[in-house]
């Protein structure tokens, strides 16, 4: 009886919507890098012929009606099976070339994400005000979650089979990045990181993302899974924050009373009650919502650890 390994099922997946300057030459890319990979092109509601654009360049094109990348990502990781899953814009910016060696990474490493991070020295293509918002929401990220990537914001990613199928995506728009993440650092993943070239958008094609919209949402989004996350810490600060201010509010109300005895500015006590009040029970719903926490996250690792590692489901198959 001999063993020999099984094939690694690649799907290339690629969000789309208004790239019709940019898929023709982002499918060939891939298709070029990885030869034995099927192209998926999902769009959203373009206009700009980009599907058949697509079509004409060899890609398996499907559609997301709901608009938002977070929609466009729950869409193709639920639809698309494949072992490994290759991740990117359908703009061109990214590496194609990059993709064997992440490939290569994540296979032989048992990883499970593998985050082409961004190295530009082209401005126009990474954006100075851009690299400092993703910076500043690296460093947030890491403050709150204790690790992190040095790019959380990166589109280009190499996933297991495992991290697609258990991924709960609840994201929208462009914080579906963020919330990849933060997935990747509650399970405790094995991930790595690979630096990649991003280059400059080719002529035609236009950025979907605003600056400011779009970086309040990952910030709120960030904030969200904090609470949603590490419950005992956000209720648990915003509980020391009232009880703080009740006691600066009772400390010259026991003053006076060690004086006199009475307690003449009554709204300020009850204030004071109150304020303690909420303090507790901030922290009680912190230390109860933790609970419920942690059996969802025991759920979604049961999830994760019901489908094999990468080059391990089906990984020697027997022929007599």
């Amino acid at each position: 009886m001999t063993f020999e390994a099984a094939p690694t099922r690649i799907a290339v997946i690629l969000p789309c919507y208004n790239e019709a300057a940019a898929i023709a030459g982002t499918v060939a890319a891939f298709r070029a890098a990885l030869p034995d990979a099927v192209v998926y092109v999902y769009d959203n509601n373009s206009t700009d012929g980009t599907p058949a654009v697509a079509e004409a360049a060899g890609a398996i094109v499907r559609t997301e009606r709901m608009q938002g990348k977070g929609h466009v990502v729950r869409r193709m990781f639920a639809d698309v099976e494949a072992d490994v899953y290759v991740m990117a814009d359908g703009d061109a910016t990214y590496d194609a070339s990059a993709a064997p060696e992440m490939v290569r990474l994540l296979v032989e490493e048992r990883l499970d994400m593998v985050v082409g991070a961004r190295k530009s020295e082209v401005e126009a293509a990474y954006r100075r005000g851009h690299r400092l918002g993703n910076r500043l929401l690296t460093g947030i990220l890491a403050r709150i979650f204790g690790r992190t990537f040095s790019d959380i914001l990166s589109g280009y990613r190499v996933f297991s089979r495992r991290f697609v199928k258990s991924f709960p995506v609840l994201s929208e728009g462009f914080e579906i990045e963020t919330e990849i993440s933060v997935h990747a650092l509650e399970l405790r993943m094995p991930v790595a990181e690979v630096v990649t070239a991003y280059g400059a958008r080719p002529e035609g094609s236009a950025s979907k993302l605003s600056t400011y919209r779009d970086g309040w949402r990952i910030l709120n989004t960030i904030l969200t899974l904090f609470r949603i996350e590490r419950p005992v810490v956000y209720f648990g600060v915003v509980g020391a924050a009232l009880a703080a201010l009740a006691v600066i509010l009772a400390i010259p109300l026991a003053i006076t009373y060690a004086q006199t005895g009475l307690v003449p500015r009554m709204p300020t006590a009850l204030l004071s009650t109150g304020l303690m009040i909420l303090a507790f029970l901030n922290g009680f719903c912190g230390i109860i919502l933790d609970t419920v926490v942690r059996g969802r996250r025991e759920v979604r690792r049961l999830a994760y650890l019901a489908l094999p590692a990468p080059g391990a489901g089906g990984e020697s198959r027997a022929r007599a």
